[in-house]
């Protein structure tokens, strides 16, 4: 079996590279999505007789409560309805309120960075509104954050939004490269199956 594959080693890799080729082909009728990502800070305002390594670990189960929180449709009215928003909001308003949700749940997410109480935010949309968008989920999140969560805690943005250089989705890269494996996965099988049978190899 081995052996047949290194005989036709140039059609399998043939065959790879074509397949990438498609698959960055498709990719790029998809949507065109940058990402922004900023940091909050959460820091919990009880310091009654609760040591630092304490802190710490409520400092992470309120980030990742609230990053539950950001997903919410509760969440999401409150990002439309800032009043420093200047996002183009018409992309939701033709959708369903199912589709709507389905959607902010892709674009928006909140992802805790264990040992330092820092919540990373990252938001994907076009390249002209993922950076206020992104701007307006985190003004959002450290204005209403604690509504969520009690009282007795802080959040503080510790760094503001930066867009990414390169479109983030789809990832074409990947996709090409899934679709070069794909490719030489599949060649390799039919060679295996067929060329024994059709050519006596």
């Amino acid at each position: 079996m081995f052996e047949m594959l290194f005989r036709h080693t140039k059609l399998i890799f043939v065959w790879g590279v074509l397949v990438a080729i498609l698959s960055a082909t498709v990719s790029l009728l998809f949507p065109w999505q940058y990402s922004a990502e900023s940091q909050v800070l959460i820091i919990s305002r009880d310091r009654s007789g609760v040591d630092p390594y304490t802190q710490s670990k409520a400092a992470e189960r309120i980030g990742e409560n609230l990053a539950q929180v950001m997903r919410t449709d509760d969440f999401r009215g409150k990002v439309m309805e800032s009043a420093s928003a200047t996002f183009d909001k018409t992309r939701w308003t033709n959708l369903t309120d199912r589709k709507q949700i389905k959607k902010w749940q892709k674009e928006v997410a909140g992802q805790m960075m264990y040992g330092t109480s820092l919540m990373k935010i990252t938001v994907y949309s076009t390249k002209d509104d993922v950076l206020p968008l992104a701007s307006t989920v985190t003004e959002t999140l450290t204005t209403h954050g604690w509504e969520y969560v009690g009282g007795d805690v802080a959040i503080k943005t510790v760094n503001q939004p930066i867009v990414s250089q390169w479109i983030t989705k789809p990832n074409i890269l990947l996709n090409g490269l899934l679709g070069f494996l794909a490719g030489m996965v599949l060649s390799s099988a039919w060679v295996i199956k067929y060329k024994r049978h059709l050519f006596g190899f």
